[in-house]
């Protein structure tokens, strides 16, 4: 099962950590008001055309019937609307489109018609039988805002417009000639906080000035080796011991092939130059 946490993100059980930015209330209540609006003048048009219609040809249809398809209309259009939508186009409404928003799984994965249907069905409780109060407190009071409808379905919304860019996995790649000593390295020991913090550091390198980046990367490193009982060989400094315990964290199980980066090649990699004061690592004793 997947770790979750309530900062936007989501760890997977592959070790894949899927950053995003969940949906505010406000977003998603004006997201609802645009649907509702297109739902609404569709089911009017709909009923307008079809009292033409009738009308117009004549027929003597009994009042029963047609309160029954006024009825069936607008459970096809209120249900069936976000279900073929959000199906159809991976998790977005009109709504949803407008305001930058997108329907997820818990997993971070597309979601299909069984999570569209359930959410569908929820909307009952969520906002119609509750006028949205049910849906309101719901997402006030979970940590990534999830309504009801959410919640049974496994899903939540996420912003996909933010300058954070759209929900992406990091994936980290063995520096170049490090293959074989990345094999070597044993992380069965290591928690998922001591790859966080890790994943952190990896992350931010790259906006460090070259000093600071080195004597963070040792300071990261250090306690790490210790806890796995490694001495890095000479040559291998901190931060390219860093990425190859991060690669070689995720990628457990997978065997030996190692292959695209998500993070560029900076100073203390191979095939990069060194960073100023990137010295050889020792682990504490």
């Amino acid at each position: 099962m997947e770790r979750r946490s309530g900062d936007g993100t989501i760890v997977t059980p592959e070790a894949v950590r899927l950053d995003f930015e969940a949906a505010n209330v406000g977003s998603r209540f004006v997201a609802l008001g645009i649907d509702l609006l297109l739902q609404g003048s569709t089911v009017f048009l709909l009923v307008l055309a079809s009292s033409l219609v009738v009308a117009g040809a004549g027929l003597g249809v009994p009042d029963w019937v047609g309160v029954t398809l006024v009825l069936l209309l607008i459970f096809a259009v209120f249900w069936g609307y976000p279900v073929v939508m959000e199906t159809a186009w991976r998790g977005r409404t009109l709504g949803k489109a407008a305001m930058g928003l997108r329907v997820v799984t818990v997993e971070g994965a597309p979601i299909g018609f069984r999570h569209a249907a359930v959410r569908a069905a929820l909307t009952i409780v969520d906002f119609y039988a509750t006028s949205g109060v049910a849906a309101l407190l719901s997402a006030l009071l979970t940590p990534r805002h999830q309504r009801l409808g959410d919640l049974v379905a496994g899903t939540l919304v996420v912003r996909e417009r933010t300058g954070a860019g759209a929900p992406a996995a990091v994936r980290f790649a063995m520096p170049p000639g490090a293959e074989a000593y990345a094999g070597t390295l044993d992380v069965s020991g290591l928690r998922a906080g001591d790859y966080a913090t890790v994943r952190s550091f990896l992350l931010r390198a790259p906006q460090l000035a070259p000093r600071v980046r080195a004597d963070l990367a040792a300071r990261v490193a250090a306690p790490l080796a210790d806890r796995m009982r490694h001495s890095p060989p000479p040559g291998v400094t901190p931060e390219v011991f860093l990425t190859c315990v991060a690669a070689r964290y995720q990628r457990r199980g997978e065997g030996p092939g190692w292959t695209a980066a998500t993070v560029p090649a900076g100073p203390g990699r191979p095939g990069a130059p060194p960073a100023s004061g990137d010295a050889g690592f020792v682990p504490p004793t």
